[in-house]
């Protein structure tokens, strides 16, 4: 399961413990709950920074989290705000 996750992109060894401490160990459930909801998960217990958030959607779109579209930013922000 750790392994998997060590396999997307963006995501390294601390990435990969925090998101087995909040009970995601697979990509299918990164992609069931969506980047927002498990960054939410995630600050709620470690001290993560937005970047996790681009980092999250970017390990879904196969893009290093510094090439996600600014539409695709801008759709993550507009729904931790709603």
């Amino acid at each position: 399961m750790r392994e998997d996750l060590l396999k997307l992109k963006n995501i390294g060894e601390t990435s990969a413990n925090w998101l087995l401490a909040i009970g995601i160990d697979s990509v299918s459930q990164i992609e069931e709950l969506g980047a927002a909801e498990v960054y939410r998960r995630l600050r709620a217990r470690f001290p993560v920074s937005r970047n996790m958030l681009w980092a999250l959607q970017g390990a879904l779109m196969d893009l290093p989290y510094n090439q996600l579209p600014p539409d695709a930013k801008q759709a993550l922000l507009d729904e931790l705000q709603g």
